[in-house]
């Protein structure tokens, strides 16, 4: 549990970190891509910058997160990097800003770049049916509630029965969850049942299980969040197409050439220092909790939600973004392709998809939301912006229009904090 005891030692040492991580560059990590400059110098107000640290202590006093890492960078400038509080509430050992984190769905657009690699070299086309990679899904089936309504939760009802599907899923569909695989609907009973989630088992044996899943609706007439499955299984056309096993392939492909030498499907033994402890809430503080199955494997490189990474690391990526594929002369995708990528596909799906997903004002792109009309949409950054979150809370966008990034970094989910931290960030520019 959170203590007062623990509440004093986070705020102490959210001021040492704060300190420390105002030294110089090395604190940046060495070989960064992203190098760092004054907030002055990319016109931002170190003043209003330590709002985010602001926020990020209100969270701490709240019991709402034990601490955070906040990174912001403009004009290919890191301006803001900070750790604060703790990343061991047992150990009282201080959140430093190469902690590990486990980072959950922010996997996705890694997973979505690593296809739209394969896209620019003719390999793969947005259009393609899965099961040109993996044969398993072809002849779809939806399932179909009886009486056309979901029963009330506890209700004894029969379960759904099944129908062809009006078309196959494409990998568009998957990118955009809007195949209908895994997303929570008619489907999940069945899906759970034949294609149990084993964290021993491999991306081949698991995505092919997938195949026979009944589907939640006809591919792309609704927006519903696939949390795992729609994205594992272009993981797996990454393997297929590429040769190469799905860590393999991010680790040579995008993580290598960016410097993300910190992130990883299974964090180094000699980084274990690094790793984050996880913490949920409960009404008598944070209370630790285990790492969960589908993160806690080795064999099932999940493009769903298995990465580790760090606060910096991502940043190198969502810097990439912003650069429109390119990073330290290393390019990794075509301009129009991060285009694309950013663009909504989803027309109004996303927007009014409601409990399942967006909100009014947003879109989706290619693994990444996308904001449409940020008034409508009440959000901080511009119209134009793009990323995406984690289930344990962590956070990142890319906002073209300001040309910055922002990364969130925390080990408890739920709460405002990322829509404070946005409205941190955004409120510091000032040119």
């Amino acid at each position: 549990m959170l203590t007062r005891r623990i509440r004093h030692l986070l705020a102490a040492l959210s001021f040492t970190t704060l300190l420390i991580a105002g030294v110089g560059d090395a604190i940046v990590g060495a070989g960064a891509d992203v190098p760092r400059g004054t907030p002055e110098e990319v016109g931002l107000s170190a003043e209003r910058l330590t709002r985010i640290n602001d926020v990020v202590q209100r969270a701490m006093d709240d019991e709402a997160i034990s601490g955070a890492v906040t990174i912001v960078a403009r004009h290919g400038k890191i301006a803001h990097f900070e750790a604060q509080g703790l990343m061991d509430i047992e150990g009282g050992t201080p959140m430093r800003t190469d902690t590990i984190f486990p980072i959950a769905s922010m996997s996705k657009p890694v997973t979505g770049v690593a296809i739209l690699m394969l896209v620019e070299e003719g390999l793969v086309r947005l259009s393609d049916p899965v099961s040109r990679f993996v044969p398993e899904f072809t002849d779809p089936e939806m399932a179909v509630w009886q009486n056309g309504a979901r029963p009330r939760r506890g209700a004894d009802a029969p379960e759904p029965y099944t129908i062809p599907a009006a078309r196959e899923i494409t990998i568009r569909d998957l990118m955009t969850h809007t195949s209908g695989l895994g997303s929570g609907g008619a489907g999940a009973i069945a899906t759970r049942r034949v294609a149990p989630r084993r964290s021993t088992d491999t991306l081949k044996a698991y995505v092919a299980e997938l195949g026979d899943a009944p589907l939640d609706f006809h591919p792309g007439t609704h927006w519903a969040y696939s949390g795992l499955n729609g994205i594992d299984t272009l993981g797996r056309v990454v393997e297929v197409v590429s040769g190469l096993t799905f860590d393999r392939f991010l680790e040579q492909r995008i993580f290598a050439p960016l410097g993300m030498d910190d992130t990883a499907f299974v964090p180094a033994t000699d980084s274990a220092s690094r790793v984050v402890t996880l913490y949920r809430r409960s009404s008598d503080g944070l209370e630790r909790t285990d790492v969960p199955r589908w993160v806690d494997t080795t064999t099932l490189f999940s493009g769903g939600g298995g990465l580790w990474s760090t606060a910096e690391d991502y940043l190198q990526f969502a810097q990439m973004l912003l650069n429109r594929g390119e990073l330290g002369g290393v390019r990794l995708l075509g301009s129009r392709t991060v285009d694309l990528m950013a663009s909504n596909h989803v027309d109004d799906l996303y927007a009014k998809a409601g409990t399942t997903g967006g909100r009014p004002g947003m879109g989706f792109g290619l693994t990444v939301q996308v904001v449409e009309n940020a008034v409508e949409a009440q959000q901080s950054m511009s119209n134009g912006s793009f990323g995406w979150g984690g289930a344990f809370g962590t956070n990142f966008w890319v906002d073209p229009r300001e040309d910055l990034t922002a990364v969130l970094m925390v080990q408890t989910p739920g709460g405002t904090l990322r829509s404070d931290f946005s409205n941190a960030v955004m409120q510091s520019i000032v040119d």
